[in-house]
């Protein structure tokens, strides 16, 4: 049997000893593009037999080019940069990883509501200066607030605790899951409006797909108590940030903390520079422990499709039925 050939796109691990290891034990070589730009991963994953792709964007015209290839393997958890129609028709198999970053997401998330309440970026700002008082703006007790959660997968899930272990009350949009598996968290199920108008602080965690884009615009925001807050650790494309930065100077909303982006990094957004915006750069999965599992993780799909086993997080598993 020919030696397998898996080709890494594009990654944010330090190193690629956990990737290397899992490939050895089906004697596979890895081969690395040049850069992440569509020229030079064509120019590699032509004769791929998998693929593992971080941030990179693998579109139809680089996928049918992958004439050989078994396997796409996401590390990460979206897949809004995989043309996952494509892959299907192509009868590839596309992975990602959903349990990687759980915990570091979901702290991440209260990690900036607590910023946003007690406006701790604002104060350490001011302390640094010399301003040694009180933020200008008032501080509520948040005892008592509602956080809404838009979308209610493994992430929210590991939040609803972690908020109301602060006393705040929860209630979520998510219309693929049902009001029996919300309330077994102590959770109420509502529609978007009614989360829109109810929430002190809203926090997105559903995925960017189609329904999604752009879900946060203009006409949502005016929905938005003028008191209420923004937070996204999700995907950057679910939030139209021009129309962020328009009911922020309106005063729709009271201001907004975001780990992504529409354009990672950022050259010219409205909402950079802005003592009412708290930004991270897209950090919210990362911890050491989180890049390890992420790492083998990743690899040991790879090794499974590979070796003819069947992935444990396929995204188009009607491909492995056709496989059968």
């Amino acid at each position: 049997m020919p030696q397998a050939i898996v080709v890494l796109t594009d990654t944010v691990f330090v190193n690629l000893d956990l990737t290397r290891q899992a490939l050895s034990r089906v004697n596979a070589e890895l081969r690395i593009a040049e850069q992440p730009s569509s020229e030079a991963i064509v120019k590699v994953v032509q004769d791929a037999d998998a693929v593992l792709v971080t941030y990179a964007k693998l579109t139809n015209e680089i996928i049918r080019e992958m004439t050989r290839c078994q396997i796409i393997a996401r590390c990460g958890i979206g897949i809004d940069n995989i043309d996952v129609a494509a892959a299907s028709r192509a009868g590839i198999v596309v992975t990602n990883v959903p349990d990687y970053c759980v915990d570091e997401v979901s702290d991440h998330a209260m990690a900036l509501l607590l910023a946003l309440a007690r406006k701790i970026p604002l104060a350490n700002a001011r302390a640094h200066t010399g301003r040694w008082e009180l933020a200008a703006t008032s501080i509520h007790r948040l005892r008592g607030n509602v956080v809404g959660l838009v979308g209610f997968g493994k992430i929210a899930k590991a939040l609803v605790p972690k908020a109301k272990s602060f006393g705040l009350k929860v209630i979520s949009y998510d219309p693929f899951v049902a009001p029996t598996t919300m309330l077994a968290l102590g959770v109420e199920k509502v529609d978007i409006s009614e989360l829109l108008s109810a929430s002190d602080y809203i926090s997105i965690h559903s995925p960017l797909v189609a329904a999604t884009d752009r879900l946060f615009r203009a006409e949502n925001f005016c929905r938005m108590k003028p008191t209420a807050y923004l937070i996204n650790t999700s995907r950057g494309g679910i939030v139209d940030e021009a129309d962020l930065a328009r009911a922020l100077d309106a005063g729709q909303l009271a201001g907004a903390a975001l780990d992504v982006l529409s354009h990672e990094p950022p050259a010219d957004s409205p909402l950079i520079g802005r003592e009412d915006v708290i930004l991270s750069p897209h950090m919210s999965f990362y911890s050491l422990e989180s890049l390890i599992e992420l790492q083998a993780k990743s690899a040991e799909e790879v090794v499974r499709v590979l070796k003819g086993e069947m992935p444990r997080y396929a995204v188009n598993p009607e491909v492995l039925q056709l496989r059968s």
